[in-house]
């Protein structure tokens, strides 16, 4: 055993070293090679480690059998946690647990998403969870929207499960609201627009419904980003829209928008000014697609070759390693904004530019470094800002509670409802 260590090290580093070259440069044609970048790296150094082992002795090869072992054992547990809660930070878990039982007398839902669809799925046939907007390329469709007119499991980050039912077109809305000839709000943007991870009539769309006792629309999606968020204007904007709210969160919408550039179909939003998937007309298509995904990422839910290859574990760190900070506002984002805003002068809109801030300005006091410079191209292209950190958070004591149990993640009811409401307040005045 200790002999052939080192030829068993070298052939696994070999093998994961080839792996990564082929989903790289092959399936997806070099187009994530900055996501695959870490995992060249580390195939690399397993090599050199490798053949440094060949010169090592049999006392100290010993030691790094019972080192990997260990190691490998951690890993995997890791996984399996992943894999049941959906969740990584079990500290955390057991705070917010504690804090929910304390506060509602209630047990803190600890199930993952999978697990609640599975259970439902038992006896309500046409149960959904919510997917990411994303490219079919068989089709040749980019969806921008969710499953229409189902039951749709949301998230869970206060404690219990958020659920909405999808309206004729897939987004969290009641179905009544596309009735209406005007429009009062038209709202865009990502998750935070979308409702996460709060009950309707908590997200922010509802609140504006409530206190105006008039109709808004909600076309927010988790994930999007800001070309994203101007083909779903193109895609379903109409006539009788009064006002149009563009929600900004701060630095993520930067790093998905450099996504979004990627997307050769949604380049084409922002290079044509005709160009258009008429989704309004294809939601039978997106829905059966859709659904088709759905399957697919329940049935590899669990799966042990997924297990076996710490799936969940290589995608959270992948990402970590992919995220990047302080990206600099592009080009196609102020030509984005520009474009919007003509598309609304032409729909006789007024648009709105919303600036929401992240957990991470009040809990380690840090603002975004481009912060200003977003605010300038906006102010430059004379659309109205409402800067919900000057507006809202900067005005409470403790800003901190705004986010669901004082930790990173989306704003509390109580968040949204204030800033639902000073959004109405100024729109208005």
């Amino acid at each position: 055993m200790l002999r052939n260590f080192p030829k068993i090290c070298l052939i696994f580093s070999l093998l994961v070293l080839s792996y990564t070259g082929f989903k790289s440069e092959i399936i997806f044609e070099g187009r994530n090679r900055d996501y695959y970048l870490i995992y060249y790296l580390l195939s690399i150094i397993f090599i050199i480690l490798s053949i440094i082992l060949f010169y090592l002795n049999n006392i100290i090869k010993l030691y790094l059998i019972i080192t990997i072992s260990t190691i490998l054992i951690c890993l995997y547990a890791i996984e399996g946690f992943i894999s049941h809660y959906g969740k990584i930070d079990f500290i955390q878990l057991i705070k917010k647990s504690k804090m929910y039982s304390k506060e509602t007398g209630k047990k803190f839902d600890t199930r993952s998403t999978i697990t609640i669809y599975n259970e439902l799925k038992k006896t309500n046939k046409d149960i959904v969870f919510s997917i990411q907007p994303q490219l079919f390329k068989k089709e040749g469709i980019y969806s921008l929207s969710g499953i229409s007119n189902s039951e749709t499991i949301f998230c869970n980050e206060n404690g219990y499960q958020a659920f909405y039912k999808s309206d004729r077109y897939g987004f969290n809305n009641p179905d009544d609201q596309w009735d209406n000839k005007e429009i009062e709000y038209f709202l865009l943007g990502d998750s935070f627009v979308h409702g996460q991870c709060v009950n309707r009539p908590n997200d922010i769309a509802s609140v504006l419904r409530t206190i105006s006792k008039k109709n808004a629309v909600n076309l927010g999606f988790r994930g999007l980003g800001p070309l994203q968020e101007y083909a779903i204007l193109r895609e379903y904007i109409r006539p009788g829209v009064k006002n149009i709210l563009w929600f900004y969160y701060e630095n993520s919408d930067l790093m998905d928008l450099e996504n979004n550039l990627e997307k050769p179909i949604l380049k084409k939003y922002l290079t044509s000014e005709n160009f258009s998937q008429n989704l309004v007309e294809k939601q039978k298509i997106i829905d059966a697609l859709s659904k088709e995904e759905l399957q697919r990422i329940t049935l590899n839910h669990g799966k042990v070759s997924q297990f076996l290859k710490l799936y969940k574990l290589r995608t959270l760190v992948g990402n970590t390693f992919y995220t990047r900070n302080n990206i600099k506002p592009q080009p196609a984002f102020k030509e984005i904004l520009k474009k919007a805003k003509r598309l609304s002068n032409k729909n006789n809109s007024k648009l709105y530019f919303i600036y929401l801030p992240n957990y991470a300005r009040y809990k380690l006091n840090k603002i975004d470094p481009n912060y200003i410079l977003v605010k300038k191209i906006v102010k430059d292209l004379k659309i109205p800002i409402i800067d919900i950190h000057d507006e809202v958070f900067s005005k409470v004591d403790d800003p901190i509670k705004l986010f669901p149990f004082r930790m990173n993640g989306h704003y509390t009811v109580d968040g949204y409802k204030k800033v639902s409401e000073k959004i109405f307040e100024l729109i208005e005045n």
